[in-house]
């Protein structure tokens, strides 16, 4: 049945102003925003820390601390910040989320101890946990079924162009103005964006923007509506297996995206002999490659969908199980390609299905629950990806330390990533059957 068209707000009716065409994919630009400056504050200590090193008396393993204590407070903030995101919504929690996180930045501008560093990494833990599920929310309101994986993979490749620009921008703002400077810059770029956010943005059913024949093009590919799902706690998704699917293989691609996001610039300096002028520079093309793979991979769902006759679950478990595979063996032949030329197209390739794996695994939870419990089974998905995930840095450090070689570590990381493959393709065979109201 085809869901009805919900009641649109009288303020919207009232006043109808100008339209935008192809609205939704505006929105894209407000969540691609957050994206990228997600990742730049994320990467903002790894860029201050010679700096603070040298001025504070700080230790890497200080450094190191730093980041432990942002994972695990990002990890297990994604359980309550789901259910906030559906409880609360979109708007309300992008408004708070990003005012949190960058208040957080722009505070280690007046940090002076590892107390102060660790309280105010620890708040961007907090702030920034709700972005991803947020995000997914969104494109579960504003875009139909079929073209989420192509929305996902838009709004997900924030984390890429983020983790591109940073070295560069950061670095230079840094030798210009100082580290604390830059610390209170990127902050308060966050602050503004929130509060622009706020003032700009909408749910389709309330938006002065959004046209009529838009608007049925989204709600026509939503939930029945006529049919309400009954609610479900977030502790009764660990009881399915497809939640325990969608966990572990979004553990492998976070796996192998961690090790990246820690050691490629070391890795191009001790392997392949890049100088450290010129390793902020290469390390930044193959994120450049993974932002637009994993955009043109959410375009392959919507052309498996209509022209090939697939599911848009269907569709989008394809780039999954092929992507996860591609990139075990991608993974294992970077640590044998010596030519820097070569290595660059290996890297390339591998963090582009990283990311296309990463962009679909979020837009398959809005496939395998309904659209009202979107939010809650990401923020799962996403804690167990990162809970895991974050040991993968350590291991990584203790293995290189101990062996002299990355390679050990690139050969565990490309079985992790075949496993992931079997995990989605034996653990996620169909949506979860959630029980309508009537029926509870």
């Amino acid at each position: 049945m085809v869901p009805q068209p919900q009641a649109r707000s009288e303020t919207r009716r009232e006043h109808d102003g100008k339209k935008v065409k192809n609205l939704r994919y505006w929105m894209l630009g407000w969540l691609l925003l957050a994206g990228i400056l997600n990742y730049m504050d994320r990467s903002s200590v790894s860029i201050a820390a010679p700096h603070m090193i040298a001025e504070l008396g700080l230790t890497k393993t200080d450094i190191g601390l730093m980041g432990a204590v942002f994972s695990w407070t990002y990890a297990v903030c994604q359980l309550p910040a789901g259910y906030l995101i559906d409880k609360l919504g979109a708007r309300r929690m992008y408004f708070a989320a990003v005012g949190i996180w960058s208040l957080a930045t722009a505070l280690m501008s007046i940090g002076h101890t590892m107390t102060h560093f660790l309280l105010f990494r620890f708040l961007l833990g907090v702030g920034e946990s709700p972005n991803s599920p947020n995000c997914s929310k969104i494109t579960t309101a504003w875009f139909p079924r079929e073209e989420r994986g192509q929305a996902a993979g838009i709004w997900d490749s924030g984390s890429k162009w983020g983790s591109a620009i940073a070295p560069p921008v950061l670095t230079v703002l840094t030798l210009a103005l100082g580290w604390r400077a830059m610390f209170l810059i990127i902050g308060l770029v966050g602050l503004i964006l929130a509060v622009a956010f706020w003032a700009w943005y909408r749910a389709p059913e309330d938006s002065k923007r959004l046209s009529d024949e838009e608007y049925r093009h989204i709600v026509a590919g939503r939930d029945d509506t006529t049919q309400p799902k009954a609610h479900l706690p977030w502790i009764k998704f660990f009881s399915y297996t497809q939640t325990w699917g969608m966990m572990l293989g979004f553990f492998t691609s976070i796996w192998i995206w961690n090790i990246f996001i820690t050691f490629l610039p070391l890795f191009l300096q001790d392997t392949l002999g890049v100088s450290i002028a010129k390793t902020g520079w290469v390390a930044a093309i193959p994120y450049l490659a993974a932002a637009i793979t994993g955009i043109y991979a959410g375009r392959l769902t919507v052309t498996l969908v209509r022209r090939r006759g697939m599911t848009a679950f269907g569709s989008k478990k394809a780039i999954l199980i092929g992507g996860s595979i591609g990139v075990g063996i991608l993974v294992c032949i970077v640590p044998f390609v010596h030519n820097l030329a070569w290595a660059i197209v290996v890297l390339c390739a591998a963090l582009g299905l990283i990311a296309a794996v990463q962009a679909q695994s979020w837009a398959l939870t809005s496939d395998i629950v309904p659209d009202t419990h979107a939010a809650q089974f990401g923020g799962i998905m996403n804690f167990g990806g990162y809970f895991g995930g974050a040991l993968a840095p350590v291991l990584t450090g203790v293995i290189v330390d101990r062996t002299g070689s990355y390679t050990p570590s690139f050969l565990l990381a490309g079985g992790i990533a075949i496993l992931g493959a079997c995990f989605y393709g034996f653990m996620v065979r169909r949506p979860l059957s959630v029980p309508t109201a009537a029926d509870a």
